[in-house]
């Protein structure tokens, strides 16, 4: 945890993938996300010189029942899952030891970590972890991720989860903090214990942490927030040390003066969708040329400021599952689009593309409510346009964005998500997919 010692650290998420070639999906529900109401600024606290990071009280702090992003931050310095993810996205093990599966692929036993305790003193027990992943997998934002999860039973030093279907990265989907307790401050195993109360929060060191790592800091002062405009006021003003962002994001918050920029990667998906259900992108062919017309480096170091990382595929660069040969032969070049479409029976006619008198001619939604993303919109169609593509950008509220991915009125949409740690694509492709707006059916 060194760098919780940097002076004005802002760290921002990476976007995973600028744009994906997924013939269809659309973005989660939740994301991307409704931006902030404006707020007016509250009365700041007092400043001090002590390392501080952000939270806002009145929110809560239980990681699966808490829905503010701030305080959900905190959930790495208090709690531990069976595993976490490395800087490859790969699993690492954490309170579990070792797994082992049925042959069907269906149930899995996970052996537990000995000598681990909760901060309250208290022993790690099966039926903790066993309560922990059955509350997730119920409510909250680790719902989704294991829904395929149908029980999760405690053993002799092990857990037991029982599976709908086959999923060989399990562990990569277990990442999920173990609690004990039912109230809004559960304790975990983690390095830090949440104490005091309003103003006086803070993250304590624990003692006994079974990990027995020298901690950065002993404690950790928590900046209690009121409204937005209090956040960025005490950022600027140099209260917070740290903060975390997502910089293109749709609710982020302005922040100015001198402040260094850390970029560490994400599972977060920006990608182009296309309407396999009618238009010219119901045709294949159609949509592997337009995908060779993606200028995805463009739009992660200019338009996306570099705090992206372009990939053709639907897995992060950095993943295990990256296939870099596969990626740059999907690489952008407008001439092999060109020569694409033209296989296809596209021909020039004046500065357009035609096809039995009909221009190839192209609607593109997108959220009208994040500016970064108004932007790839308009590199796109500009980009396409140039090479005798007619786009439309339609930029659209919130709500009209969502009625009209629900009703199939657009060729090509730009959406986001956040995909899991197993990078599993099938809410994007599967037939009654949550993301299968594009109505893939294959």
């Amino acid at each position: 945890m060194p760098r919780l010692y940097a002076r004005l650290l802002s760290v921002g998420l990476a976007l995973l993938l600028p744009v994906s070639l997924t013939a269809c999906g659309g973005p989660d529900p939740v994301l991307p996300v409704q931006p902030t109401p404006s707020a007016t600024a509250a009365p700041v606290q007092q400043k001090t010189e002590v390392f501080q990071l952000p939270c806002y009280p009145e929110a809560g702090f239980h990681p699966f029942t808490g829905a503010n992003k701030t305080n959900l931050v905190l959930n790495g310095l208090l709690y531990e899952g069976l595993y976490e993810l490395d800087p490859t996205f790969h699993p690492q093990s954490v309170l579990a030891v070792s797994h082992s599966k049925s042959e069907d692929g269906l149930s899995w036993t996970f052996t537990l970590r000995q000598g681990v305790t909760f901060s309250d003193g208290s022993p790690l027990t099966p039926a903790d972890v066993a309560a922990s992943l059955n509350l997730a997998r119920q409510e909250g934002q680790y719902a989704a991720r294991l829904a395929g999860i149908t029980g999760v039973a405690a053993g002799e030093g092990s857990v037991t989860v029982t599976l709908s279907k086959p999923n060989g990265a399990l562990p990569a989907l277990l990442d999920v903090p173990i609690v004990k307790g039912t109230g809004e401050r559960p304790v975990g195993t983690g390095p830090y214990v949440l104490t005091g109360e309003g103003e006086t929060l803070a993250l304590t060191a624990r003692m006994g942490w079974w990990r027995g790592e020298q901690l950065p800091l002993d404690t950790i002062a928590l900046w209690a927030v009121q409204e937005p405009d209090d956040f960025i006021y005490a950022f600027d003003t140099h209260d917070l040390s740290l903060v975390s962002a997502d910089l293109t994001g749709a609710d982020t918050l302005g922040y100015s003066g001198s402040y260094e920029t850390v970029d560490f990667s994400t599972s977060v998906l920006l990608y182009l969708g296309f309407n396999t259900a009618s238009g010219p992108c119901r045709e294949e062919a159609v949509r592997r040329a337009l995908a060779r017309g993606l200028d995805r480096q463009t739009i992660a170091a200019s338009l996306l400021s570099s705090h992206a990382q372009p990939s053709a595929l639907p897995f992060h660069p950095e993943s295990e599952y990256y296939d870099a040969a596969q990626d740059a032969s999907l690489a952008y070049a407008p001439q092999a689009m060109l020569d694409q479409l033209q296989a296809a029976g596209w021909s020039w006619s004046g500065e357009t593309l035609v096809r039995n008198g009909q221009p190839l001619s192209l609607t593109l939604i997108v959220n009208q409510d994040n500016i970064h993303r108004q932007g790839v919109a308009d590199f796109l169609a500009e980009s396409l346009t140039q090479v005798g593509i007619s786009v439309t950008v339609q930029k659209l509220p919130w709500e009209g964005y969502l009625t009209a991915l629900k009703e199939g009125q657009f060729d090509l949409y730009l959406g986001e998500t956040r995909l899991t740690g197993d990078f599993d694509p099938a809410p994007l492709l599967i037939p009654g997919g949550g993301l299968n707006y594009g109505r893939f059916s294959s």
